[in-house]
């Protein structure tokens, strides 16, 4: 009896060893005495124990975090910036076989392209240009790990940290810039002011009872005033007068 149990016994294990049941989201990459032979799955297949040997790649979209890096930007400051990578593997054969670790590789590489890429940017484009560097981040990794059958499908930097005297420079940059524009806007005012009284004068050069309009008008707003001032109103042909006497005596 026991002569039969255990050639049983020996089968039994060999059926349960050589059965495999792969979901739809993993590949096996199979090897034959070390050789490739092929990407088995989904599903139900068999294998030879021993001979056969199978290595499991997951499909599913990997949420590699980022550690914070320290970069020092083109104009020289030094920030702390951290992000999140998005890539799958398309390829299961060439993640076994052109990389000892994918995942681990794929992490080292977008830490040094983290680096390298933020370093030929201001603060400024750290700060406001994002969406760009996102995707110029994602175009080198996706670029890079291309030989090993990974798809970087999307990169966001999460957080851009500055020091505290760093972040009041900025403060006071800010506050330096909107005086700038008040100082500009006033100089605009002044200049449009001026150029529509030139205008005025102009109109009212060519009409003399335009100017005295103007003069009586003038007038009238001085004496809503609480002023100490006195007016007197004075014709303008008087000053006409003054002026051709003046004239007159003139050798």
């Amino acid at each position: 009896m026991l002569t039969y149990l255990i050639p049983i016994v020996v089968v039994v294990f060999i059926l349960a060893a050589s059965v495999k049941v792969l979901p739809e989201y993993k590949r096996g990459v199979v090897f034959f005495l070390g050789r490739f032979q092929g990407v088995k799955g989904p599903g139900l297949f068999f294998i030879i124990p021993v001979i056969q040997k199978m290595e499991i790649v997951d499909l599913r979209t990997v949420t590699l975090d980022v550690p914070g890096q320290d970069v020092i930007s083109r104009d020289n400051v030094t920030v702390r910036v951290n992000a999140v990578v998005y890539f799958k593997v398309v390829d299961p054969e060439r993640a076994i076989i052109q990389i000892e670790n994918y995942g681990m590789a794929t992490s080292q590489i977008a830490q040094t392209t983290l680096r390298s890429v933020l370093g030929k940017h201001d603060l400024d484009e750290m700060l406001s240009e994002r969406d760009r560097l996102n995707d110029d981040i994602q175009t080198i990794l996706d670029q890079q790990t291309e030989a090993w059958g990974i798809k970087v499908s999307n990169v966001e930097i999460k957080q851009v940290d500055i020091s505290e005297d760093m972040v009041r420079a900025i403060a006071r940059q800010a506050e330096a810039e909107r005086e700038r524009r008040a100082k500009i806007i006033a100089a605009e005012g002044e200049m449009q002011a001026s150029e529509k009284l030139v205008e005025a004068a102009e109109i009212m050069s060519k009409n003399p009872a335009a100017l005295q309009l103007r003069y009586l008008q003038t007038m009238s707003d001085m004496s809503n005033k609480n002023a100490s001032t006195i007016v007197f109103p004075l014709p303008l042909e008087i000053t006409k007068i003054f002026e051709q006497m003046r004239n007159r005596s003139e050798p």
